[in-house]
């Protein structure tokens, strides 16, 4: 019998409605059994009493204790090539590193985290301008059906499990403001547009502009010779001095507004920024 678990209903939006989890939307859609325990460990006779071949679970945000990981095999889609990037925040911090390849591995959950043996792996090329909601997508195209394949081996009794490798462990910690801070006086170009892209779309990197905090959404590599903190228009968008190089803002957003391309942006100033520094 097949049964979901997934986080309670919480308040979400400016208006703190109860929201369900997309989980348990689907759930309830499909007519499925749902348990939404405040605390995993409550959902132990329920889990148990379905007797399961494998338990598939991906970014459920708890750890699982030691008695519900003895019901069966927990079968996690982690979308990291293991080890490297175990943690809260891989798809991220890979971006953030500068990763050109990346993949999804399937693995048994352990009390150590991300450490369990390893089922399958999925690798997949990275490009230069793919931020994280690509490299999400991506991972989720080859990790589902990936995933469907390591349960239908747990049903046969055909896994096979192959342990992790000692060296070239990484952790994805996860992400705080300061990651998103862009400091010009000392970041490089490079590593300013990994941070952006993989703050993309839905957290967004943070540079002060003439002394207003702005969340920046896109930029691409400049030729334009600028000092440090330094900014001009440039054909419409925001040239932006940085410690190695410079970069072009072309997408950003003012507090309490939308995001907007450079050019709309400019366009609702009395006058274009001149400074741009680390916010506080």
């Amino acid at each position: 019998m097949p049964l979901v678990l997934c986080q309670p209903d919480r308040p979400a939006g400016r208006k703190r409605r109860l929201t369900a989890p997309p989980v348990a939307a689907l759930a309830r859609e499909l007519g499925l059994p749902l348990v939404q325990p405040e605390r995993a460990l409550e959902a132990h006779d329920a889990l148990a009493a379905t007797r399961p071949d494998a338990i598939a679970i991906c970014a459920y945000g708890q750890l699982l204790p030691p008695a519900l990981l003895q019901i069966a095999p927990w079968l996690n889609l982690h979308p990291s090539l293991l080890p490297r990037w175990r943690g809260a925040a891989p798809i991220e911090r890979a971006l953030m590193a500068g990763d050109v390849e990346t993949g999804v591995t399937i693995m048994r959950t352990e009390a150590e985290l991300d450490a369990g043996p390893i089922v399958a792996v999925e690798r997949f090329a990275v490009g230069p301008d793919e931020d994280a909601g690509d490299v999400e997508r991506r991972a989720l195209e080859v990790g589902v059906p990936a995933l469907a394949h390591a349960l239908a081996a747990a049903q046969a009794c055909t896994l096979d499990w192959v342990p992790q490798p000692a060296d070239g462990v990484t952790y994805a910690a996860k992400l705080e403001r300061a990651d998103r801070l862009v400091d010009p006086l000392s970041d490089g170009a490079l590593e300013t547009a990994n941070r952006v892209r993989a703050l993309r779309p839905r957290i967004g990197a943070l540079l002060d502009l003439d002394g207003e905090t702005t969340v920046i959404w896109r930029v691409t590599a400049t030729q334009e010779p600028l000092a440090p903190g330094q900014v001009r228009v440039v054909d419409g968008a925001l040239a932006i001095g940085l410690w190695g190089g410079s970069l072009c803002v072309e997408e950003l957003q003012s507090p309490g507004k939308r995001a907007l391309p450079a050019a709309d942006w400019l366009r609702g100033r009395r006058a274009p920024p001149v400074a741009c520094t680390k916010p506080a």
